[in-house]
């Protein structure tokens, strides 16, 4: 219990950092994550005395509508989907819960769980109705390519904008930080310049520092390839395994003082673990990757990363100068769906037009199923203790989306 509210307290401060960061353009995203960051983090503290804090208000789920049979979703099966990374989990099975709020029969989301290349062909296919895990721009790339009936896969979706955690996917590379202190590192480019450097991130002998990227088909992986040859890292590579055992790997070395890099997110537990600041720092990067795709990959315009992101503070993030910039753009992470599925179903394109939970619960919720065992049932129990919580934010959402139906 001491260890999982020594986390609890490691993120309110990790995103006491970030919340004016990911979302300073969009209101009731990252603005009230910032606001509820306190409750977040009392109700976190009492969760672990009282496991059944809020069970008494599950009766009043569902109550939006009190004709169940003029629900608009009475007779219609959804099939409902989501992306192959456990951060995802829980915001995807509470809209999952909220739609079946409004009368659909929705399919669990773990039945239809696809890395995003096969994510958004099934979706346009029609065999998956919608997910909650797409990341914008970079899952454009995914939008390209044709169906077999020879339409384009993107000419078959709907993204639905302003959903879920619109900049809220703020990314970068970690590095050890007392490593770091010690060699005077402040940028990947630094680090690829100067051998010094990458030769102690070389494991296996073959002159190229590794740094732990993505695994196959996250499309952050295809992202940080066309980095490697947009800023000319010929020193340096990626190495792309499962993201647990990475991490796992990276958080040892960091917490020995080992040199090592790793890439990361927002909303995740990983951050209350490797502590920017502490154990880490976020790392400068001088280029950012522009849309002229330099591998030459289908769709690979969309892995720009703009302006990248400069909001984080100093004390967590490195630099040679005043400005550190991740290379990294935050996110929109959104709701995609089948075109003619979301023609066809008003109210819940209506409910994740306006579905948007606060950043630190989602990442205090990615530390409770990290807690846990990990298993679909923990995922839903999470999920509904969180629309338990916030029971009024969660009517309010349904209400719109009957409204639309």
């Amino acid at each position: 219990m001491k260890s999982k509210f020594k986390l609890l307290l490691a993120l309110l401060a990790v995103f006491s950092l970030l919340a004016a960061a990911c979302g300073d353009d969009e209101e009731g995203t990252t603005a009230d994550a910032g606001d509820d960051a306190g409750d977040a983090g009392d109700d976190a503290g009492d969760d672990m005395a009282d496991d059944d804090a809020g069970d008494d208000d599950s009766g009043d789920s569902g109550d939006s509508g009190d004709d169940m049979a003029a629900l608009p979703g009475e007779g219609i099966t959804v099939n409902m989907g989501r992306a192959n990374w456990s951060s995802g989990y829980v915001h995807a099975q509470i809209l999952h819960d909220l739609i079946e709020e409004m009368g659909y029969e929705v399919s669990s989301p773990d039945g239809l769980e696809f890395a995003p290349d096969l994510g958004y062909q099934t979706m346009a296919s029609g065999e998956m109705d919608l997910w909650a895990n797409s990341w914008y721009p970079g899952h454009y790339s995914w939008h390209e390519g044709d169906l077999p009936d020879g339409t384009r896969i993107g000419d078959n979706l709907l993204v639905i904008e302003g959903s879920v955690m619109p900049g809220g996917g703020l990314q970068g590379m970690l590095i050890t930080k007392s490593w770091a202190d010690a060699n005077g590192v402040v940028s990947m480019d630094q680090i690829n310049a100067e051998e010094a450097l990458w030769s102690q991130l070389d494991s296996d002998g073959n002159g190229k520092g590794e740094f732990y990227g993505c695994p196959e088909d996250w499309t952050c992986d295809d992202i940080m390839a066309s980095q490697i040859a947009f800023n000319g890292w010929d020193n340096l590579e990626q190495t792309q395994a499962g993201y647990d055992a990475m991490f796992a790997e990276f958080l040892t070395k960091a917490q020995a003082g080992e040199p090592a890099i790793i890439y990361t997110w927002t909303p995740t537990s990983y951050l209350a673990q490797a502590i920017p600041g502490e154990t880490t720092m976020w790392l400068h990067q001088e280029n950012i990757l522009d849309d002229s795709n330099p591998l030459g990959k289908e769709g690979g315009e969309s892995y720009t990363q703009g302006e990248g992101y400069t909001g984080l503070a100093s004390d967590v993030c490195l630099s040679p100068g005043d400005v550190c910039n991740t290379g990294w753009e935050a996110a929109d992470i959104l709701v995609t769906m089948n075109a003619a599925f979301a023609e066809a179903n008003p109210a819940i394109v209506a409910l994740s037009e306006v579905f948007n939970p606060p950043l630190i619960d989602m990442a205090i919720a990615g530390v409770d199923l990290n807690a846990s065992d990990g298993s679909q049932a923990a995922v839903e129990e999470i999920a509904a203790k969180w629309i338990a919580d916030n029971r009024d934010l969660a009517d309010e959402w349904v209400a719109i989306g009957l409204a639309a139906g």
